[in-house]
């Protein structure tokens, strides 16, 4: 089959789909080895039955509702590529905000000491490593695969310098460090969010922490206290309904400066605040 013909028959499959058409042309592109534009030059060019059979079956999988994410094995984050697996939670658009929180509260050129927790495929510490070189960064995560896939990432971006560890949360962490950032699973099991899009294929682990949504949230906020510099932030992504409750959380928790950002859409997405020990000690 000719590249065109290949695109209208997988655009016709695909039209249950959001951007079907685009979803598509990546689809092809990336069985071609090419990029999009290289299709619309080549549109007669025959492709071998072999990678239009294979191009086939992916797009077979993404009308079951597939993530092109891991049907491709890259996810755009950032300025730079990620590669992704079922391993790992499929980096959003919204969590660049996360990205963006940490990097106005780091000045450039610093050397701080700066954790991410929960690093899955690595997107938010490597966005503040590339962003900060200087600074000593430590990406934790529970799963052993997951880290595979973040140090893969690490070298594909010549980033050599960040620690990964493995453990849960703050656990395999020692010192103190300047800033601890987190996208935390924060959807509670029940909500039909779990049930629909990319969540239901991806680690469920990554996105609930199970029947309170809140949970993984507050065993960042009241464990990261002895871990943090007087003065460190602590920033951390939750869901769009739960900015309220992570600000009172934290304000129990004697943290100062307390802010919620709003993402593009409008909706509260990101909590930051700053600790500092004496208060802390002061108001006990």
């Amino acid at each position: 089959m000719k590249v065109k013909e290949l695109l209208a028959e997988s655009c016709h499959l695909l039209a249950c789909v959001q951007d079907g058409r685009l979803e598509a042309e990546i689809l092809l592109s990336h069985s071609l080895g090419v990029n999009r534009a290289w299709l619309y030059a080549n549109s007669d060019t025959d492709v071998a039955d072999l990678t239009a059979t294979s191009f086939m079956q992916l797009v077979k999988r993404r009308r079951q509702g597939e993530p092109i994410a891991y049907l491709t094995g890259i996810r755009e984050f950032w300025s730079f590529r990620l590669k992704v697996t079922p391993e790992v939670l499929i980096p959003r658009p919204e969590t660049e905000l996360l990205v963006e929180t940490a990097l106005a509260r780091i000045p450039a050129d610093t050397r701080w000491r700066v954790a991410d927790l929960g690093t899955g495929s690595g997107a938010v510490a490597l966005a503040i490593a590339t962003e900060r070189p200087a600074c000593e960064v430590f990406a934790s995560d529970i799963s052993a695969r997951a880290l595979l896939v973040a140090r893969k990432n690490a070298e594909s971006l010549n980033l050599t310098g960040i620690h990964f560890l493995q453990g849960s949360w703050l656990t395999p962490l020692e010192g103190k460090f300047n800033g601890i950032v987190s996208n935390p699973p924060y959807v509670a099991r029940h909500d039909p969010h779990m049930q629909q899009g990319d969540c239901r294929f991806e680690p469920e682990s990554a996105l609930s922490p199970g029947t309170d949504a809140m949970a993984c949230i507050r065993h960042i906020a009241e464990t990261a206290p002895p871990f943090l510099e007087s003065g460190g932030f602590l920033a951390f992504e939750h869901g769009y309904d739960q900015g309220e409750a992570s600000r009172q959380l934290l304000l129990q928790l004697n943290y100062e400066d307390v802010e919620t950002i709003n993402d593009l859409a409008g909706l509260e997405r990101v909590t930051a605040v700053s600790y500092t020990h004496l208060r802390a000690h002061e108001t006990r």
